[in-house]
């Protein structure tokens, strides 16, 4: 897909070469890495260039992601890839959606053990006998340094559980149940995560479309 309210355009072809991961997250640079390397991509974090992460004012994960996407391209010179991606419960409306991280935000930092019990609150105080039915969504972004983007998005459904397990993820993983499976995402090898999840999704189709 092109960027968000273009006009299609012709995909845009990704040769091997180093692309900037635009995000701070170590953990989600790790798995795009993962994801990337078989391609012959030399990857490189925007932390490790020392670009500053942009404030994220778009209203959808699609937007968030072109926005952090083209800052690091215009910064660094070279392609880059950024990644908006949350996870959304049916009984909150579909928060935490695109503030994810924000729920995660403490006097001390980031700590997602405390968003995961913010979410358990949330969802406990929203009725009777609520749903646990929630998906993550990934939205892709690649962008030139000469302002062309293509973006992608992905999504996995399954259902939240309480308390989490498993220390193999990062950010929501420990709670969410892929569904159809048995084990949390924070509990699954990185393998088996990749072949399934919302960021696999949407690197299925940024593969097809691009390289």
């Amino acid at each position: 897909m092109s960027g968000e309210g273009k006009e299609p355009q012709a995909i845009r072809k990704l040769g091997p070469g180093r692309l900037v991961i635009a995000s701070h997250n170590e953990g989600k640079v790790r798995e795009i890495g993962e994801l990337l390397a078989p391609h012959g991509i030399e990857t490189v974090s925007a932390k490790q260039l020392g670009l500053p992460e942009p404030e994220e004012t778009g209203t959808t994960f699609v937007a968030n992601a072109e926005l952090k996407a083209q800052q690091a391209a215009d910064l660094s010179g070279l392609p880059a890839l950024a990644d908006d991606s949350g996870l959304c419960v049916d009984a909150l409306g579909g928060e935490p959606g695109i503030f994810s991280a924000r729920w995660a935000e403490t006097e001390k930092g980031r700590d997602f053990a405390e968003a995961m019990r913010r979410v358990e609150a949330a969802i406990a105080a929203s009725g009777t006998n609520p749903s646990r039915d929630a998906h993550f969504v990934c939205a892709l972004a690649l962008a030139w340094p000469d302002g062309h983007v293509e973006w992608f998005e992905g999504r996995v459904d399954g259902t939240l559980i309480w308390p989490p397990r498993g220390q193999k993820g990062f950010g929501y993983d420990a709670m969410f149940l892929p569904e159809g499976g048995d084990e949390t995402f924070g509990e699954i090898e990185p393998d088996a995560k990749h072949a399934i999840s919302h960021r696999a999704d949407a690197f299925r189709q940024l593969v097809a479309a691009v390289f």
